[in-house]
């Protein structure tokens, strides 16, 4: 089975380009302490970028029920990747199409497993260390144990691994979790917020090895 990749925190057309098909370009909104926040009426010509079979994701904060109308009728991202609270009063498709992060300890942490919503509810989730990850883009690593634990409990679910992943430990961090997808922002940084194209293809080229590997 092919990896799904999501490169994360994008502010470029020369990134955005680089987007594998099937993969992911995510677009942080609402950080204005962020190298990697853009404001929302940007996105749309970065999108006209990306290949027609990626998805274009845009990542928030406990977003207003407002903003997420905003990013998916005015914006026309595919999906929302949500960090904390996400609004009780959406309509299903937008339910359906929000992927929830849910905090994992870091390693010897001692924290307790997140509670994973229904998949009725939503389709995708995203694994991100706990805390406050999303201003630095995720460069800490989570408990991988705790992450696969998850996944071999949801066979089927669609989960995604974030969190320190770099070029040099994506094909680790696929083999001990076997998630169904990957998201990378700051490992493939040159410096906070500019994206390094070497560094982009190094991990996707780490992503196919793995994905080429006999099971």
């Amino acid at each position: 089975m092919k990896t799904f990749v999501k490169l994360c925190g994008l502010t470029d057309a020369a990134a955005v380009a680089l987007v594998p098909d099937g993969g992911a370009a995510g677009f942080v909104v609402g950080q204005p302490g962020s190298p990697r926040n853009l404001a929302p009426e940007v996105i749309p010509g970065l999108i006209d970028g990306l290949s027609k079979e990626a998805e274009a994701w845009a990542v928030v904060r406990d977003p207003s029920s407002a903003l997420v109308h905003q990013l998916f009728d005015d914006v026309e991202v595919d999906r929302i990747q949500v960090y904390g609270t996400i609004p009780s009063d959406l309509e299903f498709l937008e339910i359906h199409h929000i992927v929830p992060s849910l905090p994992i300890g870091r390693p010897g942490s001692g924290e307790t497993d997140p509670v994973v919503p229904p998949a009725e509810d939503y389709a995708r989730l995203h694994l991100d260390v706990s805390g406050d990850p999303l201003p630095a883009g995720s460069p800490e690593l989570p408990d991988w144990e705790t992450c696969r634990r998850l996944v071999d409990a949801h066979p089927g679910r669609k989960l995604l691994l974030a969190g320190g992943i770099t070029p040099q430990n994506v094909g680790e961090a696929l083999q001990q979790v076997r998630p169904w997808g990957i998201d990378v922002s700051a490992g493939i940084e040159s410096s906070p917020g500019h994206k390094d194209a070497a560094l982009i293809k190094a991990f996707l080229g780490a992503v196919a090895a793995y994905d080429a590997t006999p099971s």
